[in-house]
């Protein structure tokens, strides 16, 4: 009988009166792991996003350099450029669009952050008051001066009361255990709240760096492509001058047909003795070993502007027939501010440079370059001067002349030329 009521003892000496604890919600942790893996989720996701935009960033930065080698070289076709600053304009927006989810997705990670925190905080103030609770029982067990079963039977209780006693403090220690089970729950649905919103924090704030450097590099962007906007609109309205002002000077000409083509032949008459004289200098040049019997490479623009006029068939009146061509262009016209640096399309040797004498009374100042037996390059309407004398060996970019106004020219412009097999033909082959 001793023996059965050794047990009940035992739990007498801690039992107290009973106080319902709060029930184990066994589902905290996991929602607390299941929130952290989806914030985990958006996290990836935003620095993917991060990672797209910056991709993209860099591919129109690469565009936005190339469109700006253009517009600081030859915009050989303003129509393409315009065509390709439209297009970046586009992927600036699309841009700007992404930055817009991005700004958006990061200020709802910093709303789930602040969530996060206060369930946190509020977390952090349960388990203060679940361990409070818990200390306040097991101190009230020790020092609560009760009557042990064994003495309440002893006394003379019935069987009954021993029952009812023994029934209370058994309670008394379950509610005890599952408090206990509770703390140690709530201690870890706080570890986990509070390591995601460690580190979550950690990553925001590398999102926030990362976002802000992206929107440093679009403002560049934004402000590079207006820059080159204003650039092309400047090159625009430059070549429509240009070209209005040829029109309009051999309008003149065209007005009095008789005049224009006594001068058309005349102009054909002296490109032919002059093309014959150049053709005996390269030749010469060409038996003395200083130039190559054929040219390894490519030419290059040989002066930053607008292309006004292309080569080959033309609706310009005051340019000769050629082939089946009522009107025929022989080179390429380029315009950029007059004295502009004219340079070699490539390394070669001069072998002409002065003026172009059999153009008659109003002669212009060429360079003419030999950069093999087979292939020469012609510079027209320059300013007079050589900073490369007949005879010289230059490389491709050096300075050879200025763009000027001489010689039958309707505004200062370059003519370009490209002399293959005695044949003129069109520069842009050789590019």
């Amino acid at each position: 009988m001793v023996a059965l009521l050794l047990v009940p003892f035992l739990f007498g000496a801690l039992a107290v009166p009973a106080i319902a604890p709060t029930p184990v919600a066994g589902n905290e942790l996991a929602d607390a792991q299941a929130a952290r893996k989806a914030l985990e989720k958006k996290i990836r996701e935003q620095k993917a996003l991060i990672a797209t935009i910056n991709a993209t960033q860099d591919q129109v930065a690469g565009e936005i350099s190339q469109t700006q080698g253009e517009l600081n070289g030859i915009t050989d076709n303003l129509a393409t450029t315009r065509s390709r600053i439209t297009k970046l304009n586009g992927e600036i927006r699309k841009v700007q669009a992404s930055y817009a989810v991005l700004l958006t997705q990061l200020a709802d990670l910093d709303a789930e952050l602040a969530t996060i925190e206060q369930q946190e905080t509020a977390k952090k103030e349960e388990l203060g008051r679940r361990k409070a609770q818990l200390s306040e029982r097991i101190r009230q067990a020790w020092e609560d001066e009760r009557t042990s079963l064994l003495e309440t039977f002893l006394s003379g209780a019935t069987f009954t009361d021993m029952l009812a006693a023994m029934s209370a403090q058994l309670d008394a220690a379950e509610q005890d255990r599952l408090l206990a089970q509770q703390i140690a729950q709530d201690r870890a649905t706080l570890l986990e709240l509070h390591q995601t919103v460690e580190s979550t924090r950690a990553d925001t704030e590398t999102i926030r760096q990362a976002t802000a450097v992206q929107r440093q590099k679009l403002d560049q962007r934004k402000a590079d492509l207006k820059a080159q906007t204003a650039q092309l609109r400047r090159l625009e309205a430059a070549a429509k001058d240009a070209l209005a002002s040829e029109r309009a000077n051999y309008a003149k000409l065209a007005a009095n047909k008789a005049k224009l083509r006594k001068a058309l032949a005349t102009a054909a008459a002296a490109r032919r003795r002059l093309q014959t004289r150049i053709d005996r200098l390269v030749a010469a040049q060409a038996g003395s070993g200083n130039i190559p019997s054929d040219y390894n490479g490519t030419l290059a623009w040989p002066m930053s502007g607008a292309v006004t006029q292309e080569f080959g068939c033309t609706g310009f009146s005051w340019e000769p027939p050629y082939g089946s061509c009522s009107h025929w262009h022989n080179g390429i016209d380029l315009v950029s501010a007059y004295g502009s640096p004219v340079r070699a399309a490539g390394p070669g040797r001069v072998v002409y440079c002065g003026w172009n004498y059999p153009d008659g009374s109003d002669p212009a100042w060429i360079v003419i370059i030999a950069h093999s037996s087979r292939l020469t390059t012609w510079y027209g309407h320059l300013v007079p001067g050589c900073p490369a004398g007949a005879g010289s060996t230059v490389s491709g970019g050096q300075v050879i002349g200025h763009e000027g106004n001489t010689g039958h020219s309707t505004g200062a412009h370059l003519h370009w030329m490209v002399e293959f097999d005695h044949t003129f033909v069109n520069p842009r082959l050789f590019l």
